[in-house]
């Protein structure tokens, strides 16, 4: 299990991070979202042993950032947002090269490097120059690199960024094998894809942790309540009636006929509505229930602006341009 607690980074009058704690288990993907600025990359450089923490602790098992700290990024495969590769190398030679600096044997080194190629797709482009292959090639090459140790947790920050639908799918699908066997921390901008891969959605907003829990369960922390749309074919409706209803919070009448039903986020009043109308003979001409979405909830939870950029996404933005 990776334990993270009370993580933070101060740059001058700056918390880039603020008091961050979670931890992740074994064959769990945990996906974070976030704004710009709002300490991803901080996040992920700190836990990987890049960054040195102003304050709080990691720890990997018994392995400890601040007393164990190579014994802890033996552990750790990264790949950064961007995906630092010798472009002059063979695909196949910059494998076996990694293999070197993890100290594998010439005949693990083999083994291993002809086991990551198959793993991410790469027979048809082992013997190219990685300077030649598309950035979706260059994409499993680096997580060739990061998963060729065998990491007991892989970090994975912004791992689609710049790919195309195809290439995308593909990726997802690497990183969701991956993690059936390791820890997987994962970046990303995109909501969907978030949902498609992660057990679990953290997001963070200027530092600090604001919703932490199953993509499904994201929109009850950013609201509430849920919303039910409700038409009758005929005015009049017992309002005091469906006031009394378990689990409604209020009506809101918006014509004679129809109205707004607002209820707990958990709660789904629509069966005991529709007993309530029929006993009243008022047929239903609408009723639907509308609960946020991801997105929605997002927005909500990071409507905030942020005041001030996380420096490494500041970096990465600034080296992006260059």
């Amino acid at each position: 299990m990776i334990t993270v607690e009370n993580l933070t980074k101060v740059y001058g009058a700056q918390r880039a991070v603020d008091g961050l704690s979670f931890s992740v288990r074994p064959g769990e993907i945990l996906g974070f979202l976030g704004p710009n600025g709002a300490g991803k990359s901080t996040t992920m450089k700190m836990i990987a042993g890049f960054v040195r923490p102003t304050e709080g602790t990691v720890a990997l098992g018994d392995y400890a950032l601040d007393s164990h700290p190579l014994e802890l990024r033996r552990r750790i495969g990264y790949l950064p947002e961007h995906n630092p590769l010798y472009l002059d190398m063979y695909v196949h030679e910059y494998l076996d090269f990694t293999g070197r600096i993890y100290g594998f044997s010439a005949a693990d080194r083999k083994r291993r490097t002809a086991e990551v190629i198959e793993q991410t797709g790469l027979g048809r482009e082992q013997h190219k120059q990685i300077g030649m292959l598309s950035k979706g090639y260059r994409q499993r090459v680096g997580l060739c690199q990061a998963l060729y140790h065998h990491p007991e947790l892989l970090i994975l920050d912004e791992p689609t960024s710049g790919l195309d639908p195809n290439q995308i799918v593909d990726i997802r699908a690497l990183i969701r094998e991956a993690g059936r066997h390791t820890i997987v921390i994962f970046s990303s901008h995109i909501l969907s894809e978030v949902e498609a891969i992660a057990d679990r959605v953290l997001i963070l907003n200027r530092g600090r942790k604001i919703a932490d829990g199953p993509a499904s369960m994201i929109p009850s922390m950013a609201r509430n309540e849920s919303r039910i749309e409700l038409e009758v074919e005929r005015p009049g409706l017992d309002l005091g009636s469906l006031q009394q209803l378990p689990g409604v919070l209020g009506i809101e009448q918006l014509s004679p006929t129809q109205f707004l039903v607002r209820t707990g986020a958990e709660t789904d009043a629509r069966r005991a509505i529709f007993t309530a109308c029929a006993a009243a003979d008022n047929a239903i001409l609408a009723l639907n229930r509308h609960v946020l979405s991801l997105e929605e909830a997002f927005r909500v939870l990071t409507a905030q602006p942020s005041d001030a950029e996380d420096p490494l996404d500041q970096q990465d933005d600034q080296a992006g341009r260059d």
